[in-house]
């Protein structure tokens, strides 16, 4: 997996709301240009204790910006934001 994606999905296998975030995502990046990458919490102790029942995960530049579900319209906004 490439570090030079700025969206990072924490997901697990049978998980329908990482599902359906994969799809936000896949949205999300046709408009900005960026990529992302998934990691799975299976066989990562680290992930699961981190992130446990609160799949999936969206995190932005490494820092957590949401779960459950993603928030299209501000990870938009986040992502074309220029950084001070």
């Amino acid at each position: 997996m490439s570090s030079d994606a700025r969206l990072t999905l924490i997901t697990r296998p049978a998980c329908h709301l990482c599902e359906d975030a994969k799809a936000a995502l896949d949205r999300v990046v046709a408009v900005t240009g960026d990529r992302w990458i998934e990691k799975d919490v299976t066989g990562d102790l680290e992930l699961e204790r981190e992130y446990g029942d609160r799949l999936p995960v969206v995190l932005l530049d490494g820092k957590e910006h949401g779960y459950w579900r993603v928030e299209e319209e501000r990870l938009l906004r986040d992502l074309t934001t220029p950084q001070l």
